[in-house]
């Protein structure tokens, strides 16, 4: 083999560390698979003085001077973040380097951008790490399943949040015990909120839907809320009627009058046990992907920590190497069907909502009036307890998310309902 590959490394944290050790004990392999062998020209850190396991003379804090270095040939991006990581990358792209990158945060915010300027320099930009860590799903869904046509995403691709709505529904605890738990199992940052409350996820949706529908959406058209008003009753709620409480990122292709839309959102939602999105239990993450010709997919795996997502970056790694060699880069990411994201108000869901009622006759008679008098079906109902302990149990058939919630508020207002004790969308059943 001639000349090697050289690879800059932008971060050394707990990725860039774990990729910097399977270069090295896997070099042998990755030559034989890339055809030449890979090598690291430098990693550019921000405090040389903390990667005392680090070579001394690969280490720089400047990135930019790296990624623009004659002899680099491929820059791997783990530093996360919006900035410095974009104008970084822009520089090695403008600079003719292919790019593997694991930052979720920026290719939601800017993926137009960055892959419109990997296609003006005729150079790859990969990041399969960048949505559920080793499980391989972005290129399945870009390559594998580009004969298709996708009808929807739906996944768990938040390892925290599952850990802890899991915990949850095997202990009975609240949602502050489990997030307390999930804390000293290291599955939690001291600072949880990037993952709690959806954020996380909400970028992985985006990038989901944008490669699924062949359209750009932004981690700021995406709905989100997260799982902190989760409740250890709404937990206990959803096993009665066989259902479990799940983070959800759903990426649907929606018909209408006026053509389709993509309705794209992060919440919880009550599935059935039968699902198979239901067994995915702890850190794990799992992404069910229904389509039109090869029907219903499901991929699952280790969704972060720094050896399973280093494993996605030197799989990338391997095929922009390989790439790179032939003179030719990889299929990117097409924006060409153009559809328009659904709002909320007007993406069809289904509610499960727990009403605390006055015992008397009439009150069930009232109550599916409220539902009617805003165009929401009924699928089910029942009551549990009698007397000042009635609770109505009601499930909805699908309608406009703006139509339910505003059936809700107004079942707040009436006075047969004490309270409404728990309200949560539910996917999947029939």
């Amino acid at each position: 083999m001639s000349d090697s590959l050289k690879v800059a490394l932008l971060g050394c944290g707990t990725v860039g560390s774990a990729v910097l050790r399977l270069l090295s004990e896997q070099a042998d392999d990755l030559a034989a698979r890339v055809g030449r062998r890979v090598e690291v020209a430098g990693v550019a850190v921000r405090r040389p003085d903390r990667h005392a396991g680090v070579p001394a003379e690969l280490l720089t804090t400047d990135a930019e001077a790296l990624v623009t270095r004659d002899d680099v040939d491929l820059v791997v991006e783990v530093i996360g973040g919006i900035e410095p990581a974009r104008t970084l990358l822009l520089a090695a792209i403008g600079a003719g380097k292919s790019v593997v990158s694991a930052n979720k945060a920026l290719l939601a915010e800017d993926g137009v951008a960055l892959h419109a300027a990997a296609a003006d320099a005729g150079v790859d930009l990969y990041y399969e790490a960048a949505v559920a860590g080793a499980i391989p799903l972005l290129r399945p869904l870009r390559e594998s399943l580009a004969g298709d046509q996708l009808r929807r995403v739906v996944g768990i691709v938040n390892g925290t949040t599952n850990y802890i709505l899991s915990r949850m529904a095997e202990t009975g605890a609240g949602f502050g015990e489990a997030l307390a738990e999930a804390t000293e199992a290291g599955y939690a940052e001291a600072d949880p909120t990037a993952d709690v409350d959806g954020f996380d996820a909400a970028a992985k949706a985006a990038i989901l839907a944008s490669l699924a529908f062949h359209s750009p959406v932004r981690s700021s058209d995406v709905y989100r809320e997260g799982i902190a008003a989760v409740s250890a009753s709404d937990v206990a709620r959803a096993a009665e009627i066989g259902c479990t409480v799940k983070l959800l990122a759903i990426c649907e292709r929606v018909a209408g009058e006026d053509g389709d839309t993509i309705a794209v959102r992060v919440h919880p939602a009550m599935i059935p046990t039968t699902h198979p999105l239901a067994a995915v239990g702890g850190a794990f993450n799992a992404v069910f992907v229904e389509a039109d010709a090869a029907g219903e997919l499901m991929f699952y795996g280790q969704g972060a920590g720094g050896e399973p997502t280093a494993s996605a970056v030197l799989g990338d790694l391997v095929a922009v190497a390989r790439n790179r060699l032939t003179g030719a880069a990889g299929p990117g990411t097409t924006g060409y069907a153009g559809l328009s994201v659904r709002p909320m108000a007007e993406t069809p869901t289904r509610y499960h909502v727990s009403l605390d009622v006055a015992d008397v006759p009439g009150v069930l008679a009232t109550v599916a009036q409220e539902f009617a008098a805003h165009g929401v079906s009924i699928a089910t109902v029942r009551q549990d307890g009698h007397g000042d302990a009635a609770t109505l149990v009601i499930v909805t058939h699908r309608a406009p998310d703006a139509a339910l919630a505003t059936t809700v508020t107004r079942l707040r207002e009436m006075d047969a309902v004490r309270g409404v004790t728990s309200v949560l969308r539910v996917e999947g059943l029939s």
